[in-house]
């Protein structure tokens, strides 16, 4: 399996991409790859194969306990809506949970942001999942649900529904981001996430700086992205300006009291994406997950 996903990485990787900026809320200028669309046609086939897989599942279960003996009826009208329950449960579960990635997302390396470079709100990816059933899953539930027998009114009603699903499934061809119905009413987009170590690159053996709890709970995993990105800007002037203006909001943040001189700006940065980063992999281990500064921080030992 792994051998078998390496694989798609790989012929992934080959293919020319769309880079875009994007601009933070803190001002840091980040580049992404925007997802091509046979990345995102891969995951979306994984993710179905997914659903479908705990779909029949469920089905299994409730033909053999529930729905036994039940009407032809009612058994369709709770297939139809346990169907819509499970489908969207599943997409806006795993993105609100995992950082806007599906398990397709996750196993092609892609993942949803805000276009705008801010949290990705619940009301978003809420919105994104729900408009997925009027781009495709209502229209060919209408569409196998008309009689397509000879050319009267039935088939040209079907053909009609068929063009509504594949009007707005081919709307992700014809705009520079791929975006689809749900992205563009959300705000959001979906870019590929660079496969790389971080934090045996970036992080400092030893460092002056040391960083206790309440200063480490300022900030998020959303916080802790932008970082990593400054960091792994090319040094230029530019560079240097925006790590010195990060490094004063940080300081400021999180109560530093000592003022960082310019020549260990960099050190300091370095020093805080590695504490920052090793505790809210700790704090994800016992559950505790936090998205971004807004979010409560957590309470534990």
């Amino acid at each position: 399996m792994a051998q078998r996903l390496d694989r798609i990485n790989r012929l992934l990787d080959g293919i020319t991409r769309n880079r875009r900026e994007i601009t933070t809320p803190e001002g840091v200028t980040l580049e992404v790859d925007v997802a091509n669309h046979g990345e995102r046609l891969v995951a979306f086939l994984i993710d179905f194969l997914f659903w479908m897989l705990a779909t029949v599942l469920l089905f299994l279960v409730l033909g053999l306990t529930l729905l036994h003996g039940v009407t032809g009826s009612v058994t369709v009208t709770v297939v139809l809506f346990l169907s819509f329950l499970l489908r969207n449960l599943y997409f806006i579960h795993f993105e609100l949970q995992s950082q806007g990635a599906t398990p397709g997302k996750r196993i092609v390396n892609l993942k949803v942001i805000d276009r705008s470079g801010g949290p990705l709100l619940p009301g978003a990816i809420v919105a994104r999942n729900l408009t997925r059933e009027v781009e495709i899953f209502l229209p060919l539930g209408l569409f196998f649900a008309v009689p397509k027998i000879g050319v009267g009114a039935e088939f040209w009603t079907a053909a009609s529904y068929f063009g509504w699903a594949v009007a707005l499934s081919a709307l992700p061809f014809f705009n520079r981001d791929h975006l689809r119905a749900g992205d563009l009413i959300a705000g959001t987009m979906v870019i590929s996430v660079p496969r790389r170590a971080l934090l045996a690159e970036l992080a400092e053996a030893q460092s002056r700086f040391v960083f206790n709890r309440k200063q480490l709970d300022a900030y998020g995993a959303f916080e802790l992205q932008v970082l990593e990105e400054l960091l792994r800007r090319p040094p230029s002037p530019d560079t240097q300006m925006m790590q010195d203006q990060v490094c004063e909001k940080i300081r400021r943040k999180i109560g530093w009291e000592e003022a960082i001189p310019p020549a260990e700006t960099l050190d300091f940065l370095k020093a805080f994406y590695t504490a920052e980063r090793a505790h809210l992999e700790r704090e994800q281990q016992f559950g505790r997950y936090r998205a971004d500064k807004n979010e409560p921080a957590a309470t534990g030992p």
